[in-house]
């Protein structure tokens, strides 16, 4: 394979798709942001942590004009290192992956890391607006979200290989075994630590598109990436040099 071809495929799907993905979110979660941090001001002000002045408000609004502007740039960053993962386990399973070009395989394989680090573990600790959780738990909910992720990666992985060593008819007893074990983790992982106490129609609007917002990053990457395969495809590219 010819490494620098590879890398450049990888950053660039990444790069790519996290763009993708910050311009989502820059258009669909924002205004939910929005509503949410709206929300928490006024409870500022009601408890009188903060008055309602003039500064307060241009503050405020210079502080979200830098957040928003940095959205689209902090996708790309985040898209970039996700896409790296990305690009290696797709260089390294491929020829396991089903599908009879590169961008049916890499979709396949984007909605295996998209169920297992994003939508299993969404579904155990969901997405919520700022409005939502106390200060004191934000390590501790960090740190649970980052273990059920690890734990349910690391079980996919096992799986697999689980996979490669069984029959053609026994392969499904792998993804039996993942269903059964990430389903055990997730009765006995802790629930969210924190009441939801922001109102649920926005706190539902806010997972949904977040959800979205997701979903467009990792179908961009497997899109751009399969296709930046087939053009470029650095395996081949090196079979041919060796042979010149």
């Amino acid at each position: 394979m010819r490494t620098s071809l590879f890398i450049i495929i990888v950053l660039a799907s990444g790069a790519f798709a996290g763009l993708i993905h910050g311009v989502t979110n820059l258009v669909i979660v924002e205004p939910y942001l929005d509503q949410a941090i709206g929300i928490e001001n006024q409870n500022l002000f009601a408890s009188g942590e903060e008055e309602d002045t003039l500064e307060f408000w241009i503050e405020y609004e210079g502080y979200r004009s830098w957040q928003k502007s940095g959205q689209v740039l902090a996708g790309v960053i985040l898209g970039t290192s996700i896409g790296s993962l990305f690009g290696i386990v797709f260089a390294l399973s491929k020829y396991s992956l089903p599908g009879r070009n590169n961008v049916k395989k890499a979709l396949v394989l984007a909605g295996i890391m998209w169920l297992t680090l994003y939508f299993i573990p969404f579904l155990k600790y969901p997405a919520n607006p700022p409005t939502v959780g106390d200060t004191d738990t934000v390590v501790l909910r960090a740190m649970l979200y980052v273990l059920f992720i690890a734990v349910s990666g690391f079980a996919a992985l096992g799986c697999y290989k689980l996979s490669k060593k069984l029959e053609n008819k026994k392969k499904i007893m792998a993804l039996v075994g993942y269903a059964a074990f990430i389903s055990a983790v997730f009765v006995v992982m802790p629930n969210n630590p924190d009441k939801v106490s922001a109102p649920m129609d926005l706190v539902d609007g806010f997972r949904i598109v977040s959800v979205i917002g997701v979903s467009s990053f990792w179908v961009s990457i497997a899109v751009i990436l399969g296709l930046l395969w087939n053009r470029f495809d650095p395996e081949k590219i090196a079979k041919t040099n060796s042979h010149s």
